[in-house]
């Protein structure tokens, strides 16, 4: 599979969706219900997936799905299995989701109705899908962080060219302690937070656990972001709330952060439990 996948991948030839989320199974990944069984040479799937980033354009997404119903697993991670399925196909119906920001990509909510998927393209073990999946989740999280670093930032330098320049009551905005010092908590908080992610980034490169750094760095990041672009808002006033000026989109673009990939509750659900050493909480 990486020697017949992954060079178009890596071209941009192939474009690849990732479908794991459902409706009634959100960050509970376990109680996903899209199911697939094997008949012959080929799994049949059938289900539905939400929040596919990149369906409409994808050729492929990696799936992950039930082949062995919770009910008969010893454990609840247990019986899911990862398959690289065609998103092209008429078993497979494609929906674009409406939302508030991030529209440079759409999300989409896809159902499998009978899709065919080769039996070649299991990825991996067959029921040790989750396990498989662990793998993704630290870069996965330690890129979004990066993201949410790069909108803090740039909605930050907005708001310090507006101080700048933006003269009221005879002199420039930004020599007000109620404008700058707000501006320049949002600039160490970012700070901080990059630091994290880029230690959360050098360890995943050496091969060095990193759980604890990826988590913290995204729920940082995530934080930093939303403080920033609401900052940056508050500098220009009433502009800010206006289009012209993009702060209001770096605004709502930022709130997906505390959400996604993981939402920030969650974050301090595995901090709690795996770095404290606290009883699980849920």
């Amino acid at each position: 599979m990486k020697r017949r996948y992954l060079p178009s991948v890596a071209s941009g030839e192939l474009h690849i969706a990732f479908g794991v989320t459902e409706p009634d199974a959100g960050t509970d990944t376990t109680n996903i219900s899209t199911h697939a069984h094997l008949e012959g040479d080929h799994y049949v799937v059938r289900g539905r997936k939400v929040w596919t980033s990149k369906a409409l354009e994808a050729e492929k997404v990696l799936l992950l799905v039930r082949t062995t119903p919770l009910s008969e697993c010893d454990r609840r991670t247990d019986g899911m299995t990862l398959l690289l399925a065609n998103l092209r196909d008429p078993a497979v119906n494609i929906r674009a989701i409406p939302k508030a920001g991030r529209n440079a990509v759409a999300s989409c909510e896809v159902s499998y109705d009978d899709l065919t998927v080769s039996a070649e393209d299991l990825v991996g073990t067959e029921g040790r899908g989750f396990y498989h999946l662990l793998d993704g989740l630290n870069p996965e999280r330690i890129l979004i962080a990066a993201e949410a670093i790069g909108t803090g930032r740039l909605a930050l330098d907005r708001a310090i060219m507006y101080a700048r320049e933006r003269v009221v009551f005879g002199r420039p905005i930004g020599a007000n302690q109620g404008i700058a010092f707000p501006l320049a908590e949002a600039h160490a908080r970012l700070s901080a937070a990059e630091q994290m992610v880029a230690e959360a980034a050098r360890r995943y490169d050496s091969g060095q656990a990193c759980a604890e750094q990826a988590n913290l760095g995204k729920w940082l990041a995530a934080d930093a972001a939303d403080l920033a672009t609401d900052r940056a808002v508050q500098t220009l006033g009433g502009m800010g709330y206006a289009t012209e000026y993009d702060v209001e989109r770096y605004w709502r673009e930022a709130r997906i952060f505390r959400l996604a990939p993981v939402s920030q509750e969650m974050v301090m659900n595995y901090v709690s439990e795996h770095v404290l050493g606290l009883p699980r909480s849920y």
